[in-house]
C-alpha cells in the first residue's frame, strides 16, 4: 500500500448550461485565463506528487485545444471519453487511466473543473488525511447557514439540524479500483464519488476545506471567483 501512486482526474465534459452562456463554463475566461487553466495550475504546482494528471472531455469537444494549447505535457493525459453524466465521465476516465498503467490500488483525486479556486495547500491536506485511510475521503465544509426543507409550493416545511451537515467539495480521493467498482454498481444517478462509495456501504472521511473552494455554477459566481483570483494575484505581487 505504501508504494501506491497518486493520480488526478478532472471531469471536464459538462455543458455548464446553468452558467447562462453559450460556451461551456470551464472554458470561459477568469482573470485572463480559461477557468479550467486555474484548476489545472493548483495541481501542476504539486506535479512531483502525481504519477499522472488526466483531463476528461467530451469526444466532440472543440474548445479544449484552443483553451489549453500547452496541455497535455509530461505525465498529463487528455482523455476524450466524457459521458452524458458526471458519473459516466469519471467512470470512463478511470477505465482510460487503468489502460495507461494506473493500478487498482493507486489513488485518484477527482476534482471538478469548475472548482477553480482550490489551492495546493488544500490538496495536500486531503492527501495527508487520506493516504493511510482504509476508505479515502473528500474535502468538505461544515454547514454554517440555517437549513430548511421546502414544500412543493416553495414554503418552509421544516428547519433541519445542521450540526452534522457538511457541504461536499472536491477533490475526492479514493483507490482507483474501489471507486471504479463503486461507480459501476451505483450507476449514473450519483452526483459525486463519495456517494458511490457510500452506496457500497463505506464511509468516506470528511476533511475540512474552505468556503472559497466553491463550484462556479451560476452567472453571479463568475464575478466572485474572478475577484478571489485577482486578489490572490495581488497578494503575490
Amino acid at each position: 500500500m505504501s508504494s501506491s501512486r497518486l493520480f488526478v482526474l478532472i471531469p471536464c465534459a459538462g455543458s455548464g448550461h446553468r452558467a447562462g452562456h453559450a460556451q461551456p463554463k470551464q472554458y470561459r475566461r477568469l482573470a485572463g485565463l480559461p477557468m479550467v487553466a486555474h484548476t489545472l495550475e493548483a495541481f501542476r504546482a504539486l506535479a512531483g506528487r502525481f504519477a499522472g494528471l488526466a483531463l476528461v472531455v467530451s469526444p466532440d469537444d472543440r474548445d479544449v485545444d484552443a483553451a489549453l494549447p500547452r496541455f497535455p505535457s509530461d505525465e498529463e493525459y487528455l482523455l476524450r471519453v466524457g459521458g452524458v453524466t458526471r458519473a459516466a465521465t469519471v467512470r470512463n476516465g478511470l477505465v482510460a487511466l487503468r489502460q495507461k498503467g494506473a493500478g487498482a490500488q493507486d489513488w485518484v483525486l477527482v476534482h471538478d473543473a469548475a472548482r477553480c479556486l482550490v489551492t495546493s495547500s488544500q490538496i495536500e491536506a486531503l492527501i495527508a488525511a487520506c493516504e493511510h485511510d482504509a476508505v479515502g475521503g473528500l474535502l468538505a465544509q461544515r454547514l454554517a447557514d440555517t437549513l430548511k426543507s421546502s414544500t412543493p409550493e416553495s414554503r418552509v416545511a421544516q428547519t433541519l439540524p445542521r450540526a452534522d451537515k457538511w457541504l461536499a467539495q472536491t477533490p475526492q480521493m479514493f483507490r482507483i479500483g474501489m471507486l471504479l467498482d463503486a461507480l459501476e454498481r451505483a450507476g449514473d444517478a450519483v452526483t459525486d464519488e463519495a456517494s458511490a462509495i457510500e452506496a457500497v456501504g463505506l464511509s468516506p472521511l470528511l476533511v475540512p476545506g474552505s468556503a472559497q473552494n466553491f463550484k462556479v455554477t451560476f452567472p453571479e459566481d463568475f464575478a466572485l471567483a474572478e475577484a478571489v483570483l485577482l486578489g490572490r494575484r495581488k497578494e503575490l505581487a
